[in-house]
């Protein structure tokens, strides 16, 4: 399986598109004005403490304060407040927690006025970005992000990712961790560490303790709000979570973000900084990846899947909605049952691709084909869930209920991937219409419905706009011929200055309309 990274770099933003075999599966974007990212540390000050909520609202220095719900203080609170003192008065210069006497945890139960006052200084750290009219979502149990483990301060706990299956393996990382772990940290250890030896996982708590005490050097006499702490830049942070031996190349248009991006593999993976590649061609590097057309494409109301089949997907305030449609799909299932597994299999994958593309969070209910029977729907749901796996989103998913209906909940750390996919119709003023490459998918699938259909032996002409006649007939090999080369027919194209952008129709020899 191939994976592929593709930066695109623009003078306000950086583009990140995660490539699966060809197919665009993650699309990220880091604005240069983004200053409150997941994973950002700042020493705040806690504005007011609300009892209704038992949760606090605190100064990040973004236009509206975080939200700290007493559940996301940690159970060391006391002392992480006792450490941040000391260290803001330069009384305490030793960082390393092998020596500060931990206190009493909080009550897991208690009231937030109990533990924190107003104008009160803590470290937090973002969990949520800002999104629509909310503020940061905020946790004041740290964590340190690393390729392999995640340093957890005032804590000395060590646990194991439950994606590591072997309890043989779960014991043995647990083991070396427990042996190189200094006293006051505790450790979460990744899914990427599995088979790592103790070397490479002594050498990232190494990392990860130098960036603690880098930290802690800001906090002396520094102002708040202030951030001590910037999270990895996009780029880094995705290749620390996803970078494994699949990845086939890493395409950067950029000299100086290639140069951060070699020295980041070089560190992660010694040996692998040549799939590290300058492009510098004239041609854009979406549109030579074909990121431009799969964005395009995919990001509508309506999501196209292979011979039909298609997903309507729609945003309420409260939910995310999915119907699964199967069109006019014909194959040579021998029953409504089969067709319907069929569809639904299709649609689990690329429901499972959309909500990484889109970065879809919240609840989630999606509509399949109904099936009557219960092993179909066990292996639907099966099915999803081996899909969901490479998501790296917290989810969870039910079974199906008795009216087809799968409930999906997933986290949502930073706003939804939303691209507008329309375009101004040339035709009417003020009216939007979709975009001309999402018409040539559309004509794709019709074409292929058409010819498995009773009309297939039959002489077809498409009339189309004078416009998108030009673009299906240009260059070699041109779509017609394409389609040619596919289906072994040709298509005739007559341009119709009287019809509308995007308006087509397929006639047979007499004129008549047949699609």
């Amino acid at each position: 399986m191939n994976r592929e990274l593709i930066v695109r770099s623009s003078s306000n933003a950086v583009d990140f598109a995660l490539l699966k075999e060809g197919k665009l599966t993650e699309l990220h974007k880091e604005e240069d004005n983004n200053d409150f990212s997941v994973g950002d540390i700042f020493l705040a000050k806690v504005r007011k403490p609300v009892t209704g909520l038992n949760a606090a609202f605190v100064n990040v220095g973004y236009e509206k304060d975080a939200f700290l719900h007493y559940h996301d203080l940690g159970p060391q609170l006391s002392t992480m407040l006792k450490f941040i003192k000391q260290v803001s008065i330069g009384k305490l210069k030793d960082y390393s927690l092998k020596n500060f006497p931990m206190e009493k945890d909080i009550d897991k139960n208690g009231s937030i006025n109990d533990v924190i006052k107003s104008n009160q200084s803590l470290l937090v750290q973002i969990v949520k970005e800002p999104i629509s009219t909310k503020g940061p979502r905020i946790s004041s149990e740290l964590s340190l992000a690393g390729r392999y483990l995640v340093m957890v301060p005032f804590s000395e706990r060590v646990s194991v990712s439950q994606k590591i299956a072997s309890k043989e393996e779960k014991d043995r990382l647990k083991r070396l961790v427990k042996s190189i772990k200094p006293k006051g940290f505790g450790v979460i250890i990744r899914t990427v560490a599995e088979g790592k030896k103790v070397a490479e996982l002594d050498k990232d708590l190494e990392n990860l303790l130098d960036k603690w005490s880098t930290m802690c050097k800001k906090l002396y006499k520094a102002p708040t709000p202030s951030k001590v702490l910037v999270e990895l830049n996009r780029a880094s942070s995705i290749l620390r979570d996803v970078f494994n031996d699949s990845f086939s190349g890493i395409h950067v248009d950029d000299q100086t973000l290639y140069n951060q991006v070699k020295d980041y593999v070089q560190e992660i993976a010694p040996g692998k900084e040549s799939m590290v590649k300058l492009y510098n061609s004239p041609v854009p590097i979406f549109e030579k990846f074909g990121i431009e057309r799969q964005i395009k494409t995919s990001f509508g109301r309506t999501a196209t899947m292979s011979k039909g089949a298609y997903l309507i997907i729609e945003h309420t305030e409260a939910l995310h909605v999915i119907d699964v449609n199967s069109g006019n799909r014909s194959n040579k299932a021998k029953n409504q049952e089969d067709t319907a597994l069929e569809v639904n299999m299709l649609a689990a994958s690329e429901i499972a691709r959309q909500l990484r593309l889109r970065d879809m969070g919240g609840i989630i209910v999606i509509d399949f084909i109904d099936m009557i029977k219960a092993p179909h729907r066990r292996k639907l749901f099966d099915h999803l869930r081996d899909e969901m796996k490479d998501d790296r989103a917290k989810h969870k998913i039910l079974p199906p209920s008795k009216f087809g209906l799968v409930q999906i909940t997933r986290q949502r750390v930073r706003p939804e991937m939303n691209i507008k996919t329309t375009e101004v119709d040339p035709n009417i003023a003020g009216k939007e219409i979709e975009a001309p490459i999402v018409l040539i998918d559309k004509i794709n699938v019709d074409l292929e419905k058409l010819l498995k259909g009773p009309k297939k032996d039959c002489k077809i002409t498409l009339n189309i706009h004078p416009f998108i006649a030009a673009y299906l007939t240009k260059g070699f090999p041109s779509i017609r011929t394409k389609w040619f080369l596919d289906h072994k027919k040709w298509i005739k194209i007559q341009p119709r200055d009287a019809y509308t952008y995007l308006e087509y129709r397929f006639k047979d020899k007499n004129g008549k309309t047949i699609y």
